[in-house]
């Protein structure tokens, strides 16, 4: 079975990922998404961050040594520490905890992952090293938890393409936080 490349975060109603001043402080926390979102993490082989992403997500690396943090949130922190993850960098000359800089282009390396032993999907992060993936036809599922606010600009979720992506609903979900879930396939 091949692995699936999935783009999975939060959004505005309005498409974006972040507002135009950098932050998602629109996205507060909420228990029953945190824990979906962990469950998703539990699909995941391998997780393809770009630099900014890589280093939000640092916080992680640590988050367990935290013993005031609740269960879910150490729960997470597991999953996520002992996750591979390959970093897209120009700008980075070292990663830290279960991480690799990159060795080649992102197709490349999706190559290389789908041809070695594993399982799980190979989850995007990221909004520009999605749009990359995105231009080279490599995401096979959207998933994206809209959050009811809009932000008015900022970072799209979806990358700005020059053609048409057909796509089929798999999955609908409504949080009692009123945040919808849509899980979308590529449709090739």
């Amino acid at each position: 079975m091949t692995r699936r490349v999935t783009y999975s975060m939060g959004v505005s109603l309005d498409g974006c990922i972040v507002g135009p001043d950098g932050g998602f402080d629109w996205t507060p926390p909420d228990e029953e998404i945190f824990r979906f979102a962990t469950d998703e993490v539990r699909e995941v082989g391998v997780h393809l961050l770009g630099r900014r992403l890589y280093e939000t997500m640092l916080y992680w690396e640590s988050a367990d040594q935290n013993p005031s943090l609740g269960f879910s949130t150490l729960e997470f922190a597991a999953l996520w520490k002992a996750l591979p993850k390959v970093v897209f960098s120009t700008t980075l000359s070292a990663v830290q905890g279960n991480a690799r800089l990159a060795r080649g282009g992102l197709a490349e390396e999706i190559a290389r992952l789908r041809a070695e032993p594993g399982e799980g999907d190979i989850a995007i992060g990221g909004a520009a090293l999605a749009a990359e993936a995105a231009a080279l036809g490599l995401i096979e599922e959207y998933r994206a938890r809209i959050h009811p606010v809009l932000v008015g600009g900022g970072i799209p979720f979806f990358p700005r393409r020059e053609h048409r992506v057909d796509l089929e609903l798999v999955e609908t979900r409504t949080f009692n936080s009123k945040v919808v879930y849509l899980r979308y396939q590529v449709v090739r």
